[in-house]
């Protein structure tokens, strides 16, 4: 089974424009927007529909401007928690996104929380590369979220509360679980759905390099070659004591056709092609990350660390799916997000 899902995991998955406005002109956004101490700042926001606006982050770490979606709390005068959803292999960049593929903006309408969506990082696994790509470029995906981001969330979003939550579907289903451990408390509920923890074995190699390849990037600039020690270092399931503390939540179908493979079904809009290829590749993607969630919950299991896990009996590696895991995971995170420390 390897060489097919290997072949597949290729594929994997994961603006509206605006004419800048200064920051102080969008209600409630802070006049004194504070720059990160390595010189990480905020470069403008742009109004988006509803309560989403576009904020442009220059980061220092990758000498590049990246572009967060940011789905504002509905209470401006009250400070929110912020949850960080990321996208899937392709980094967002198209309409596979958080923002075109699931309800976000009315599931979110009632709850205070700031929801915060980056673009970009495609084949990345929003994790620090060693080395420069020639093709990805410069990829320091885990200093942007975890050091330079939140300090400008937290500056310009008229403050939060201090507390975060962070889910990611597909190729962001390994990468949630490697931010948390670079930046332990940093989060305090992680949602990976239909990802694959496990990146140093034979299997797990096979599959990051194939997701890397599929953008032309080379996957030793990330962590060197195969059996390099930074592939074990950045193993979630190697170090999954690390996450003790976290509320988690995991989920998976197991590719067999379920009730959204349908012609009506989310994302399909009767297109025959796009339904053939959720019930061929995403369907072994999705069996195939069954199989990974099934060996992390028995290492969670095993380390007598609590998580929640959904293991849906039918539905393939598809969005519809992943916005019913939002849905489902919400209450776990409310509560992360929302209780006192003791």
């Amino acid at each position: 089974m390897l060489a097919p899902v290997v072949a597949l995991a290729a594929g994997w998955a994961g603006t509206a424009g605006a004419d800048p406005i200064a920051p102080a002109s969008i209600p409630a956004l802070t006049t004194a927007v504070r720059p990160a101490v390595d010189g990480s700042h905020l470069v403008n926001v742009t109004p988006d529909a509803g309560r989403m606006v576009n904020m442009r982050v220059y980061s220092a770490a990758m000498n590049s401007i990246i572009t967060v979606k940011v789905l504002r709390a509905p209470d401006h005068s009250k400070p929110a928690p912020v949850l960080y959803l990321l996208n899937g292999a392709n980094g967002g960049v198209d309409d596979s996104s958080w923002t075109e593929q699931t309800d976000i903006a009315d599931f979110f309408a009632d709850k205070q929380v700031t929801v915060a969506i980056p673009l970009g990082g495609r084949g990345s696994y929003f994790t620090d590369w060693r080395t420069d790509d020639p093709v990805l470029g410069r990829q320091r995906w885990s200093t942007f979220l975890t050091r330079e981001l939140p300090p400008i969330m937290n500056s310009t979003f008229h403050g939060t509360t201090g507390k975060n939550a962070l889910a990611g579907i597909s190729m962001a289903g390994t990468s949630v679980f490697q931010l948390a451990m670079d930046a332990p408390g940093l989060y305090q509920a992680i949602g990976a759905d239909s990802g694959c923890a496990q990146t140093s074995n034979p299997l797990g190699e096979a599959y990051v390099t194939a997701v890397v390849s599929r953008w032309a990037g080379n996957a030793a600039n990330m962590w060197g070659p195969p059996g390099d020690p930074a592939w074990a270092a950045n193993d979630p399931y190697l170090h999954a004591d690390r996450l003790r503390g976290t509320a988690i939540y995991v989920s998976s179908g197991t590719g067999l056709p379920g009730p959204l493979d349908t012609l009506d079904g989310p994302g399909i809009n009767h297109n025959p092609s796009k339904l053939a290829a959720q019930l061929t590749s995403g369907a072994i993607l999705e069996a195939a990350t069954n199989q990974c969630t099934h060996l992390m919950h028995d290492r969670l299991a095993q380390l007598h660390i609590s998580a929640t896990f959904n293991f849906r009996p039918r539905g393939t590696h598809s969005w519809g799916y992943w916005q019913e895991d939002l849905h489902k995971s919400w209450p776990l995170f409310s509560r992360a997000l929302t209780e006192k420390q003791g």
